[in-house]
């Protein structure tokens, strides 16, 4: 029961915006999971660029911030790599990412 105290009254608990702010960043990396059901041509190449900068930004917020929230970390880390992976059907989806062929000289 200490051990559940100390959590509970620490500066990154159930208490703080350190704890709750994470908890609800979920939400992203959980909706990224759902749209890798869908057809990558519904997926915002512009949005999903956004998510990847902003998660890219407050993954080094959450390392840099005193105390340092792991959470917070943890959350960003998993949406960016979703984000990647969506981002990366995207361009393939565009074109993006097709294997130039090469032209042999004509002799």
């Amino acid at each position: 029961m200490a051990a559940f105290r100390k959590f509970l009254d620490s500066p990154v608990g159930p208490k703080t915006t350190h704890f709750w702010g994470p908890v609800a960043n979920w939400g992203f990396v959980a909706a990224g999971l759902v749209d890798m059901q869908k057809p990558p041509e519904m997926i915002s190449g512009n949005m999903t660029a956004a998510m990847c900068v902003y998660s890219g930004l407050f993954m080094r917020f959450a390392w840099m911030v005193q105390p340092r929230n792991y959470l917070l970390l943890a959350c960003h880390a998993s949406n960016e790599t979703v984000q990647m992976y969506q981002f990366s059907r995207w361009a393939k989806s565009q074109g993006y990412l097709q294997q130039k062929e090469d032209k042999a000289p004509s002799t």
